[in-house]
């Protein structure tokens, strides 16, 4: 079952977030979600166990609970949604009504 487990300090690594939950059962893995451009935990993360009994038995146990300070939410992962293409960001031209721009032949002043 792949738990979410949400409201993370952002200090927590994968190894701590595996030892908080095999208190419960087997773990198959426990992963926080870094941002990729700063690095920083984005403070929440996943935890796998193929357990449902020991899975169910974490999420009643651990939700609520303290973790360095922060409350945890603790439920079931839902499917990831699917997703459009990404758009890639950055630059941009136009807009602004700034002048400029091809007016036709100019005519001279008199």
């Amino acid at each position: 079952m792949n738990i979410y487990v949400g409201n993370l300090p952002y200090s927590t690594t994968d190894d701590q977030l595996r030892s908080f939950f095999e208190e419960y059962g087997s773990v198959d893995s426990a992963r926080v979600i870094m941002d990729r451009e700063s690095g920083r935990s984005k403070g929440f993360g996943f935890v796998e166990m193929s357990n449902a009994n020991e899975a169910n038995a974490a999420i009643e146990g651990l939700n609520g609970q303290d973790m360095g300070g922060r409350s945890l939410t603790v439920n079931e992962a839902r499917p990831r949604e699917e997703r459009g293409p990404r758009r890639g960001g950055g630059g941009g031209f136009g807009g602004g009504g700034f002048g400029g721009g091809d007016r036709g032949p100019r005519r001279p002043r008199y």
